[in-house]
């Protein structure tokens, strides 16, 4: 297939009239472009955020937390609606400046905290409750590796692949060729290390594994992107079987659930205020 070559201008500018399905939501500017302040609720955490992959991170977490019992991980998720540009409302980009989600606030002591990019929440509560993630020096090293290959391969999966292939207004052989190769590179490791673990850290589930999960989980199972068969996720066997064990769990279910307004009716809970959202 030919694709017609485009020449870059010597200085780039922003067409405000571009007419993709993004074009009312990206923008090469930061902050806030209206006033509207965040609703809060009367848990110690509160969550804006969506079902994406990103945000799946966090509400998996905090139910694997309440899980265990700690009834101080007791939280709101409100939801931020992304294509109406619910993230760049003035209290949203309070929270996160970055204006995306998720974005948490941490109102559990007397000082209310931010934090904001889906890995250093992950690491936040992890800290704070002293859960899915090791303390001894080698293997809290190797769960944050993991973690962190996670923050920097997703964008090639879905920024990069997820775009090209699922969204762009065409499909061009060259950019979906270019993401493809790396999407089943990052699946070739993750199987070569899951030949031989249970999770991605050993024998323990971590924050390496919520964080990976629901994007390279989901992706084996079939769920993102429509492009299973392209990628023939089935070929990476160990990654399949780790998501298997990980859908399986509770939380993880009820954590998929939270935010979500696509899918199945009974898979969405807009909001979740309480455990009973869910039940």
């Amino acid at each position: 297939m030919s694709e017609q070559e485009y020449t870059p201008a010597a200085v780039w500018t922003w067409d405000k009239n571009d007419d993709n399905r993004f074009a009312s939501i990206n923008r090469p500017i930061a902050g806030p472009t209206h006033d509207k302040d965040l609703p809060v609720g009367e848990h110690p955490f509160q969550l804006y955020s969506l079902a994406t992959p990103n945000g799946v991170k966090v509400t998996v977490m905090l139910e694997e937390l309440l899980a265990l019992g700690h009834q101080g991980a007791e939280y709101d998720a409100w939801i931020t609606n992304i294509m109406e540009g619910d993230q760049f409302g003035s209290g949203f980009v309070s929270v996160n400046p970055n204006s995306k989600i998720p974005a948490l606030h941490d109102r559990s002591s007397e000082e209310p905290i931010r934090v904001f990019e889906s890995g250093a929440i992950l690491m936040h509560l992890a800290e704070k409750f002293g859960e899915f993630l090791p303390t001894e020096p080698a293997a809290r090293a190797e769960c944050l590796s993991w973690l962190f290959w996670q923050m920097g391969s997703a964008p090639y999966l879905g920024g990069g692949f997820g775009h090209f292939y699922a969204y762009a207004p065409t499909k061009q052989e060259y950019p979906i060729n270019r993401f493809t190769m790396e999407v089943k590179r990052q699946l070739d490791v993750l199987n070569r290390n899951l030949s031989e673990r249970r999770f991605l850290c050993g024998d323990e589930y971590t924050i390496a594994d919520i964080a990976n999960y629901p994007w390279y989980g989901v992706l084996v199972e079939g769920h993102l992107y429509n492009a299973a068969e392209f990628l023939d996720v089935e070929s990476y066997t160990h990654v399949r079987r780790w998501a298997d064990e990980i859908s399986a769990r509770p939380a993880v279910q009820r954590g998929r659930k939270v935010n979500r307004v696509w899918g199945e009716e009974h898979e969405q809970v807009k909001e979740r205020h309480s455990a009973s959202d869910l039940d």
